[in-house]
């Protein structure tokens, strides 16, 4: 019988998703569709002004910070990520924000203290923002930075200003088929805790998002690797929230591939929200 609830629930996961995606041609203005335009984006900030260590109380965690603008702002990569993932959008956001850039437990040259979660690596970055004295910071996070960000918000509602979650899934069964089967089938050859993490979590209820109070955008790729049906459900669970979806974006090429758009996206939103 639980078999096949759960071969019901993979179909209806797959209508629902395939539905989204073709109404989304017809209808773009429903679920918000941007466009970044990138021609008035200032030079980067080449140098980071600082690259360090800090010990919170399970993690020797690496970081880096860009900038100095008064408001911080902490930028997430994601899974398998270091801090060069998303060193470029970094570099242009320090025109406006003091950026943050940790590595997440088991990442980088961040101490693998032997286990992994999104609940465990939200309380290393809730000791992080506490340890460098940062007072309601901008979280920005992508792909499972983006699931940090909610994760974040969602234990600790008072730790954040606001947030913008990039490439989230609320659970695996919403990613397209091909990427958990990939995932799995790299998985039999070179068994690893960070891809049986994507292949099991998040869980992300109605009730637990429901827990986040801060200013939340929650954005996606027109042709991301979750369907945008889960992009729609997380926002719509998040009172309050903001959504948009970038026309003709895959999971990576408005974030970790281009700095200038993952710039537009955040100051755009974050002006509007006047923070």
């Amino acid at each position: 019988m639980e078999a096949l609830i759960s071969i019901l629930l993979t179909f209806t996961t797959l209508a629902g998703g395939l539905a989204s995606q073709i109404d989304f041609i017809f209808n773009p203005q429903k679920y918000n569709a941007i466009e970044l335009d990138t021609s008035a984006v200032p030079a980067p900030v080449e140098e980071p002004s600082e690259d360090s260590f800090i010990q919170l109380s399970q993690v020797k965690m690496h970081y880096r910070i860009y900038g100095s603008g008064k408001t911080p702002l902490v930028l997430i990569h994601g899974n398998g990520g270091s801090v060069n993932s998303l060193k470029e959008a970094a570099s242009y956001l320090a025109n406006d924000y003091t950026v943050y850039l940790p590595e997440s437990r088991c990442h980088g040259q961040s101490s693998d203290p032997g286990e992994i979660s999104y609940e465990l690596m939200a309380t290393d970055l809730k000791e992080f923002i506490e340890a460098m004295g940062l007072e309601k910071p901008v979280i920005m996070g992508h792909s499972d930075g983006g699931i940090n960000a909610i994760t974040l918000a969602a234990m600790y509602p008072d730790i954040p200003g606001a947030i913008i979650s990039t490439g989230a899934n609320s659970h695996p069964k919403t990613f397209k088929l091909y990427f958990p089967l990939g995932v799995a089938v790299k998985n039999l050859f070179k068994p690893d805790k960070l891809n049986d993490m994507m292949l099991t979590l998040p869980d992300f209820t109605p009730e637990y998002l429901s827990r986040i109070t801060c200013p939340a955008y929650i954005v996606g790729g027109q042709f991301d690797i979750m369907w945008i049906s889960d992009t729609v459900y997380i926002h719509e669970n998040i009172k309050g929230s903001d959504m948009a979806i970038v026309k003709g974006a895959s999971h990576s090429t408005y974030m970790s591939q281009d700095g200038k758009k993952a710039y537009v996206l955040a100051t755009q939103w974050l002006n509007e929200k006047g923070i």
